[in-house]
């Protein structure tokens, strides 16, 4: 057995080609990261050196002190993932302050995790703490329709939700405490990882203006059909206002029976 054996290892490869498929991921863009269950970890123990040395974070994260994440490298092209995994990704181990991380597996040919480790961790925090520890993808990527849409529409929560629920009925069911918007910000850094765990206290969708998206799930098909569904909805809203705009749509009273069938709560502010 090896460590391309293991389903979580699988999965992570197969979101990151998908995505490159999707046309998200051009050159080095976007990044991903997953943290390990317990059983994943004593799983993959044979397997790990401890030759690594521990680096900063550059982040805080005590409550995920001495977690395990496997994440994409710093530079490193996703369409290559699936060809070189060992080269590309990193198994990482957080100390027990959860200030300072160790590459344990990986990135074979030299290199370190993800440029916006310190925002996916901070995330990894919020999102552990507020769905009972359920969440454990994170994931980044540059959707070309919802970048568009960050040059035309107000970056605000409310035009945005409004917009991408309004393109496709499935919307309001997939994300029904609809998408936050940040202003565009320097990435990589402390001040968008702050910004995007404050929308996350509220999302699990965070729009990147002229970007992309970071979403949360609990697994891997999940965080990707989030991010498919609310690209796929850009598309539409692009080519609808290509088309002339709307002529009519989803109307608020239709939201409020959608929720009803589906047993979704939808926030009032965003029915108005």
């Amino acid at each position: 057995m090896t460590m391309l054996d293991f389903s979580f290892m699988q999965g992570f490869i197969r979101l990151v080609g998908d995505g490159f498929a999707k046309g998200w991921h051009e050159r080095n863009g976007g990044n991903l990261s997953y943290r390990l269950k317990e059983d994943d970890v004593h799983a993959v123990a044979p397997f790990l050196h401890d030759k690594g040395v521990y680096q900063t974070i550059g982040a805080a994260v005590p409550d995920l002190a001495g977690e395990c994440f496997l994440v994409t490298g710093s530079g490193k092209f996703m369409r290559n993932v699936p060809l070189e995994p060992a080269a590309t990704l990193a198994l990482i181990t957080l100390d027990s302050a959860g200030e300072n991380y160790r590459i344990v597996w990986g990135l074979e040919q030299g290199g370190r995790p993800t440029s916006e480790l310190p925002t996916h961790l901070m995330n990894h925090e919020i999102k552990k703490r507020q769905t009972g520890g359920a969440h454990r993808v994170i994931y980044h990527a540059h959707t070309p329709n919802l970048i568009a849409m960050t040059f035309v529409l107000p970056l605000t929560d409310r035009d945005f939700t409004r917009a991408l629920w309004e393109m496709a009925t499935e919307c309001p069911v997939v994300f029904p405490q609809g998408v936050g918007v940040l202003p565009w910000m320097v990435p990589g850094g402390d001040a968008i990882a702050l910004a995007t765990g404050r929308l996350m206290e509220q999302y699990h969708v965070v729009v990147w203006a002229h970007h992309g998206l970071f979403c949360s799930g609990a697994d891997f098909d999940e965080t990707f059909g989030l991010m498919d569904t609310v690209e796929k909805s850009a598309e539409i809203f692009v080519k609808v206002h290509a088309m002339g705009g709307k002529k009519q749509s989803i109307t608020c009273d239709n939201f409020r029976d959608l929720a009803r069938a589906f047993k979704v709560k939808l926030p009032d502010r965003f029915l108005d």
